[in-house]
């Protein structure tokens, strides 16, 4: 059987085998997106056409396995859809006014004025900021350094306001690269309010950057990461070691955890393989992909299980320490 977002017997087998016994009652998504058809290119399913809240709450319960999730929602652009920025900043608001432990943040570009967006945010109740690569304007946006497409204004407004900050960095070398470090370091301890996540486990789909980087940024008060659609679990492990296990939150990375296939580290770079990347013969056998969700969360259990995380730090990597950061007591 197939559901309508493409789960198939293979995955809840998966899910019953691997995870269910591992995830604790309650989950905290760190990193997840909601979209239009109209505005991204995303799918989830051939028949949904908008990922709200109601849409996010049926997917999500497939690789969570119905405990109750809140999440931090991402605003989503690119820059084929500039003149729809708005709108999707406007329409991730409105998802979660409903929900008062979800948390949103606000796409932002370079070019925008940060005042502007420093009253948008606050007019909308969004809570942070997220920026992106593809913005910057220099060519290939995948080597842009941070002040390009996250520049200093902006920070200095989160600073201000104490709003969190979703960074997913580029650069070949993510973490290891000296320029990303130097970076990091001057927005985290220049604007000490500003609180900075950084996606994908710092973007550590190659482990060996995060083994030869994080451990420039220990003792970082302000910085924090998200383990979003990473498979690799030496890249979570790095982090529990050399920063700590209160600083690691889980983090879906919808639609991506509902793709088939995973993120592999090879020579000094990643592959991802997915479904129709014809590796999954092997010898007598053949191989049926699971989906991403699934592959990730087997590999932040590797993680806590190999750094023998205590059943307490477990339910702080996926509930207690993003209440904490979002401050859902108040």
């Amino acid at each position: 059987m197939t559901t309508e977002t493409g789960f198939t017997n293979v995955d809840h087998e998966f899910f019953h085998r691997e995870l269910d016994a591992f995830l604790p009652d309650r989950i905290y998504d760190a990193h997840a997106h909601m979209w239009k058809r109209d505005w991204a290119s995303f799918t989830l399913g051939a028949d949904i056409q908008n990922v709200g809240i109601a849409e996010y709450d049926r997917a999500i319960a497939e690789i969570h396995g119905d405990r109750p999730t809140e999440t931090l929602f991402l605003s989503f652009a690119t820059p084929d859809h500039l003149d729809l920025i708005d709108e999707a900043n406007a329409w991730t608001a409105d998802q979660i006014k409903g929900r008062p432990a979800c948390r949103g943040h606000f796409f932002i570009t370079p070019q925008q004025d940060p005042e502007w967006v420093r009253d948008e945010v606050k007019r909308l109740g969004l809570h942070g900021l997220k920026c992106y690569h593809t913005f910057a304007d220099c060519s290939p946006t995948w080597e842009a350094s941070i002040p390009d497409y996250l520049p200093e204004p902006f920070v200095a407004v989160a600073n201000d306001e104490g709003w969190t900050i979703t960074l997913h960095m580029v650069k070949s070398r993510a973490i290891a690269d000296p320029d990303n470090l130097h970076w990091i370091q001057k927005y985290c301890r220049s604007y000490p309010d500003m609180q900075l996540i950084l996606a994908h486990s710092a973007r550590g789909f190659q482990p060996a950057h995060n083994l030869e980087g994080l451990g420039k940024l220990a003792g970082i008060d302000n910085l924090w990461f998200d383990t979003s659609a990473n498979c690799e679990p030496i890249a979570h492990q790095a982090i529990l070691r050399l920063i700590g296990p209160d600083r690691l939150m889980y983090g879906s990375d919808l639609p991506v955890s509902h793709a088939r296939g995973r993120s592999l580290g090879a020579s000094d770079s990643f592959i991802w393989l997915y479904e129709e990347t014809p590796v999954w013969g092997e010898k007598h056998i053949r191989i049926e992909p699971v989906m991403v969700g699934l592959e990730h969360l087997r590999s932040v259990k590797w993680a806590c299980w190999s750094e023998r995380l205590t059943d307490q730090q477990v339910e702080d990597l996926f509930w207690n320490n993003a209440a904490r950061l979002f401050r859902l007591d108040t």
